[in-house]
């Protein structure tokens, strides 16, 4: 209990509150209050009093939220204003919601799985669901076909032109995919409508594809049919580009885009990219919109251990699998240590949560407040934000043991064991970061069991003496990727301007009010804007997706995977008002 200073007539009694009261004399009560003030002061300096009250957690500086966080206004369109209204009100009627759910669930009932392992176009015919779901997009879309130049690449792949009237504009660059991950046939039956029946119960319309990403596709093309219908002409020239196996890496799909798109448009040829990413949902007691700025790198570790064989009755102290198994365990006890960079996209988000989220922990917002100039603030800050695992799995780089292998039979010492080690590389790391830290981490062990040792093409132990076996750790696929560049969010990107204008004005037009916060974020895994990069510096990860209280992640990639056919249309309604406000910006 914390000591009180009490008032009498005849002096100050520093006393704990259940203590009886007793009168002193004014000599004993002014020794007794030095004494106080001493011990005061002393705890409060062990407690690095200058710090807490100018950049620590007990007091905040006077930041307002448009200093952490600013948002700009809602950005509707101006030049196509009465068009606009024309449209926003068709799309709010019972026959557009009508059509727009048959687009959606026509295509659902298309499977268009991919799988991993694929083979080569025309070699593996589990490519050939993608011709039926071509033939289905022809049939529902006329005037996209009859308006837009349409090139098919690397024979699924394709790529949609809508010729602008002005070819000294940067066109603007749409992206989804068509593939969906496959269903599990074990599961088939806890769905509670078939996977591939785009089953509609008149709110949520159901089946593999509805939130990842025949929704993002399907509402680009029914925003385009419909504006082509309405007698929209852009000035500012739009292209689509689809690809097939975003859910396997995209080796087939983007990647060919992507050299299709160099090759014709040039490099840093368009104003910005959206493609599938980050929805919108209530924060502490907030709606929150996240687009995708950056993505985490990609390394999958491939950690190999050989030794001598033999018989399992003449065993040695320790097998190759006994080997990796310690080396496994020595990773799991080293984990990478996360740190809330300044400037990376989860710093900014937290700065937007503690500016704009009213539910946010006060202990938390006063920290995240002093952490623009307090690194003590800042180390505070992600010891409370840290307590979310996922929210410290987005800050920093990750390892995962998801593959091991070793031994044939059980009386034959196994010559050779090997795992792989996931790991998703902060946006602030890099590929060449993660292969020290993971070739120094394992130096000594390699060591204590006298193994030669390299790494990533380098010989690491240099040692003349013959060893007992080798460890090899290399890229497991050859498919290391690093972070992403970082999008510009400033006040003087005008792409990132224009798209959070446009998300207030979607939130206003469909919700009212211009009462969603919208803060950069990142991926927590890696889309089809991989092989992007050189197209265009202004690339967001955005899917107008309201999710509510609930997490996007929720039915991605598992069962009863589904969404409300009111978000749906107001996805179809950002898509709209995108292209309106970027066919009338003269600043993209």
């Amino acid at each position: 209990m914390a000591p009180t200073i009490v008032v009498e007539k005849d002096g100050l009694l520093p006393s704990y509150t259940s203590a009886p009261r007793k009168s002193l004399s004014p000599l004993r009560a002014t020794i007794y209050l030095a004494l106080a003030l001493v011990c005061t002061c002393s705890a409060l300096w062990s407690l690095d009093l200058p710090e807490l009250l100018h950049g620590g957690l007990s007091e905040s500086e006077d930041v307002s939220a448009a200093d952490l966080c600013p948002q700009p206004s809602a950005l509707a369109p101006s030049k196509h204003a009465a068009f606009w209204e024309t449209l926003n009100e068709t799309y709010a009627t019972d026959d557009f919601a009508s059509r727009a759910v048959e687009w959606l669930g026509g295509a659902i009932r298309v499977p268009t799985q991919s799988f991993d392992k694929m083979g080569p176009i025309g070699t593996d015919h589990r490519w050939d669901a993608f011709g039926p779901f071509h033939d289905y997009i022809l049939s529902s879309f006329p005037n996209v076909h009859a308006t837009l130049a349409l090139t098919k690449v690397n024979t699924y792949g394709l790529i949609y032109e809508w010729k602008g009237s002005d070819d000294s504009l940067k066109p603007l660059l749409l992206a989804a995919h068509q593939d969906v991950v496959p269903v599990n046939p074990d599961t088939v039956d806890e769905w509670t409508h078939p996977p591939f029946s785009g089953h509609f119960d008149g709110e949520l319309l159901w089946g593999r594809g509805t939130s990842d990403d025949k929704n993002g596709l399907i509402g680009i093309l029914s925003t385009v049919e419909t504006l082509i219908e309405n007698g929209f002409k852009p000035t500012r020239s739009v292209v689509l580009a689809f690809g097939f196996d975003e859910e396997t890496s995209g080796l087939f799909g983007a990647a060919k885009l992507a050299d299709y798109l160099l090759e014709n448009f040039g490099e840093n040829a368009f104003a910005m990219l959206v493609d599938e990413g980050g929805d919108y949902m209530i924060e502490h007691g907030k709606a929150f919109a996240t687009p995708g700025i950056a993505e985490k790198g990609y390394l999958d570790v491939r950690v190999e251990v050989e030794s001598p064989g033999g018989h399992s009755s003449v065993p040695p102290p320790h097998t190759t699998i006994g080997i990796l198994s310690a080396l496994l365990v020595h990773f799991e006890a080293n984990p990478y240590t996360p740190r809330l960079g300044r400037g990376t996209p989860i710093y900014q988000k937290s700065l937007c949560l503690a500016a704009h989220a009213p539910g946010l922990p006060l202990d938390l917002r006063r920290a995240l407040q002093n952490a623009v100039k307090s690194d003590k603030a800042l180390r505070a800050a992600e010891k409370l934000l840290f307590q979310d695992r996922m929210f410290k799995s987005l800050v920093g780089t990750t390892q995962a043991i998801d593959l091991i292998q070793g031994g044939v039979k059980t009386n034959a010492l196994p010559e050779s064991a090997w795992a792989v080690v996931n790991h998703r590389i902060a946006t602030d790391s890099s590929l060449d970061e993660v292969k020290e830290h993971d070739t120094n981490l394992l130096k000594d062990l390699a060591s204590e069991f006298n193994l030669s040792y390299t790494a990533f093409g380098e010989d690491i132990t240099g040692q003349d003496k013959p060893a007992y076996g080798k460890l090899r750790l290399s890229d497991a696929w050859g498919a290391g990727l690093t972070p992403a560049p970082i999008t510009p969010t400033d006040k003087d990107a005008a792409p990132y301007q224009l798209l959070a204008g446009t998300i207030r004005a979607t939130y206003n037009a469909h919700r009212g009010g211009d009462d969603v916060v919208v803060s950069p974020g990142i991926m927590s895994g890696n889309t089809d804007t991989r092989y992007y990069w050189k197209l265009t510096p202004h690339i967001f990860r955005y899917n107008h997706h309201y999710t509510g209280n609930s997490t996007l992640f929720q039915d991605i990639h598992t069962v009863n995977e589904f969404i409300a056919v009111d978000a749906y249309i107001e996805m179809i309604k950002f898509f709209t008002i995108l292209i309106l406000n970027a066919d009338e910006s003269t600043s993209l």
